[in-house]
């Protein structure tokens, strides 16, 4: 799929980083959610995508090169072990694709997407949505997010003192004056659905995403992130309700 979006005159790389060595549960990337792997979901909405160019699996196993390969994405290289470790920031990650085309292909483009393996459930839409919102000079990044429910909400949220007493998470925030649902400003949590980023702020911003992030809401649903054996447990049971 290597070409320019026809409406914007962009590119855009979708990466989907796949490691081999996943802890909470092992080999989690090819683990079977029905009847196929983990990782080629991520792989099928990214190709399904008219906005994305080029889907492509960033991994330092063999077998799950293999596995996206396919599934129709391109395995370009293998990652670096010193990358490919529990605490490999994703910045690192980002960077080796993008010096790795420039270098290998003299390959540039314009925003580069993270499609993680662990939220099964992305949409077309998703992608869609924040490529319109990402191109826009006012906007370095794009976050899929979550709404937070009342008593989740980090006003409500405590910690314990130095006397192993509750107290309020925020410091400057009364909770008291927060005493109902309706009063709570609205909140979000990143949910890891999709990101996308400007390529040269990757390359030139000392955050990852920036200093001016967008967000779009999504439905919990499409959120369910897979960590657990019972977070898999739970994306069986959705896929009859996900359309």
């Amino acid at each position: 799929m290597d070409g320019k979006n026809m409406r914007t005159g962009k590119k855009t790389v979708a990466v989907i980083p796949a490691r081999g060595g996943s802890k909470g549960i092992p080999r989690k990337n090819l683990c079977m959610l029905g009847g196929k792997p983990l990782i080629a979901y991520a792989i099928e909405t990214g190709l399904k995508s008219p906005g994305i160019d080029r889907v492509i699996v960033s991994t330092d196993d063999t077998e799950i090169a293999q596995t996206a390969k396919k599934y129709g994405a391109e395995v370009p290289f293998m990652r670096p072990a010193d990358i490919a470790m529990d605490n490999s920031p994703d910045k690192d990650v980002f960077l080796h694709l993008i010096n790795w085309l420039k270098t290998e292909e003299n390959y540039d483009f314009d925003f580069l997407m993270n499609l993680r393996c662990t939220t099964p459930f992305k949409k077309m839409e998703h992608i869609t949505k924040m490529l319109e919102l990402v191109d826009d000079e006012d906007c370095d990044s794009v976050r899929t997010v979550t709404k937070v429910k009342g008593k989740c909400h980090p006003y409500w949220v405590v910690k314990l003192d130095s006397t192993n007493h509750a107290i309020p998470f925020l410091d400057d925030i009364d909770i008291y004056k927060y005493h109902q649902r309706q009063l709570l400003p609205p909140a979000y949590f990143i949910n890891g659905v999709v990101d996308v980023i400007k390529r040269d702020v990757v390359l030139n911003s000392k955050t990852l995403y920036g200093s001016r992030m967008k967000i779009l809401e999504t439905d919990p649903l499409y959120a369910v992130d897979i960590d657990t054996i019972d977070d898999l447990h739970l994306c069986e049971a959705l896929l009859g309700v996900i359309k």
